[in-house]
């Protein structure tokens, strides 16, 4: 990696030697990489800490965009990081089909099920997935599947946050630093609403069409036939501007929704969690 350390404060210095030698005490890892800004540094480190020892595994289903496993091949590719591609089907599990408030648990429990056979076959010792200390706060149930399955999380064991990787995703020469967050297009779903193959290729045009319009911070939740569209207040003029709306408005139509909104608000990460009551919640 083409670094440049020199640029990052002392404290940030030393999160950064732990990661590298939790890592190397580990022996071996096989990474859940999605290729998103937090597995991506993750998964960079341990392949400079480890070498051949690290494997990157990206899991495919309906959920996940072609542009984003793309983009995970790429990044693998360019540095020279072992890389698999398995499919994985959640849709087979009820709870994840149902929407119920643990889908993401039905989720993650699947794909390291596959990343542990992975790990086995390859004699890799260890798995890992790339949370960080901010999501200890927010609704995630797809934690409670790790930690069942003994996958580490390096990044939050140094006390990594978000901002503090993209700063070292950046003084490291990762093209992710910048990276908008994504979650996989299950969660644009309002809970209780069944998740179909066909309903996640409608949100996942949906969403690419925003991006080719230039709006790269987006989500499209789905509420029965209404598309409710986040992007940041900045961008809700233009995207409510005469031209642009008409021309959003007309191919969401096609796709198959009947009524398209824009959500005041602005995007925010997680905010179908809002629906939530806290004792759905759990612990999580």
């Amino acid at each position: 990696m083409a670094e440049n350390t020199n640029v990052l404060s002392e404290e940030l210095q030393q999160k950064l030697e732990f990661l590298k030698r939790y890592i190397s005490e580990l022996g071996s890892l096989a990474v859940g990489f999605s290729g998103g800004v937090d597995s991506s540094l993750l998964t960079a480190v341990a392949h400079d800490v480890l070498g051949d020892r690290l494997i990157a595994v990206t899991a495919v289903d309906a959920s996940v965009p072609e542009r984003e496993v793309k983009e995970a091949v790429s990044f693998c590719e360019t540095r020279g990081i072992r890389h698999i591609v398995c499919k994985v089907d959640p849709l087979k599990e009820e709870g994840y089909r149902k929407n119920s408030a643990d889908r993401c648990y039905f989720c993650k429990r699947g794909i390291f099920t596959e990343v542990r056979n992975i790990a086995d076959d390859n004699g890799i010792v260890y798995m890992a997935e790339g949370s960080n200390l901010d999501d200890i706060g927010d609704y995630r149930p797809g934690l409670r599947a790790a930690s069942e399955l003994s996958v580490k999380s390096p990044l939050r064991e140094a006390n990594l946050t978000k901002s503090d990787i993209r700063l070292l995703s950046k003084a490291l020469g990762l093209p992710t630093w910048s990276k908008p967050g994504y979650a996989c297009l299950a969660s644009r779903f309002a809970y209780g609403e069944e998740i179909t193959e066909e309903k996640l290729h409608m949100i996942d045009r949906a969403e690419q069409i925003l991006i080719e319009n230039g709006f790269l911070e987006e989500r499209v939740r789905m509420h029965g036939n209404i598309a409710r569209i986040e992007v940041p207040p900045s961008d809700i003029p233009r995207l409510a501007a005469d031209g642009i709306r008409e021309e959003v408005y007309e191919a969401f139509r096609e796709l198959g929704f009947l009524f398209v909104t824009l959500d005041l608000k602005g995007y925010r990460l997680g905010s179908m969690n809002a629906t939530l009551k806290k004792t759905d919640k759990g612990s999580e």
